[in-house]
C-alpha cells in the first residue's frame, strides 16, 4: 500500500499541509503518516518552552507535550479522518533529519512552508528546504493560503 508522510507541527502553513497530504491520501488510498517532531526546549511552533535540561519525567512530560499538540493539530484540521488509515509518529529530533528519515519508506512527503507573503511569501523555509534537497521521494510543498 501506498504511504504519503506528512510533517506537522501547530503552524498555519503544517495544518494546510495535512490537509493536502489527507485529500491526496484519500486519491490514492494510501496510508497518512503524521510526524511531529520535537526538541528540548521546543513545542510545537510555540518557541522556546524553558531553557532548562530535561531528565527522567521532564523528558517523558515533553514527549506527551508534543503528542497533544500533534493531536490538537488534527483534530483543528481534519474532520472526515476516521474514514482513514493514519500512523501517528512523535520523533524526539530536528523536524528536518526526522522528515527525511521517514521519507525512505514514502511515496510522497508533504510539508508546509512559512512564507510570509509578499516576496518572503515566495521562499522556502529551512525545513522545507532541506526536505526538497534531501528527501528520498517525491516533496510536495505547500504554501498556507493568504489570509482574505
Amino acid at each position: 500500500m501506498a504511504l504519503i508522510v506528512v510533517g506537522v507541527d501547530h503552524s498555519e502553513a503544517a495544518k494546510a499541509a495535512l490537509r493536502f497530504a489527507l485529500e491526496e491520501a484519500k486519491l490514492r488510498e494510501a496510508t497518512l503518516r503524521v510526524v511531529h517532531a520535537w526538541q528540548y526546549g521546543y513545542i510545537g511552533a510555540t518557541g522556546p518552552e524553558g531553557a532548562y535540561p530535561a531528565v527522567g519525567g521532564d523528558i517523558k512530560e515533553l514527549r506527551d507535550a508534543a503528542a497533544t499538540a500533534l493531536e490538537e493539530t488534527l483534530q483543528e484540521s481534519t474532520a472526515d479522518m476516521e474514514t482513514m488509515e493514519v500512523e501517528r509518529r512523535v520523533v524526539q529530533g530536528r523536524a528536518a533529519a526526522a522528515l527525511v528519515d521517514e521519507s525512505r519508506d514514502a511515496d510522497l512527503l508533504v510539508v508546509g512552508s512559512r512564507g510570509h507573503g509578499g516576496f518572503a511569501g515566495l521562499l522556502l523555509g529551512s525545513v522545507s528546504q532541506q526536505c526538497a534537497h534531501h528527501a528520498a521521494c517525491p516533496v510536495v510543498i505547500v504554501h498556507r493560503r493568504p489570509a482574505r
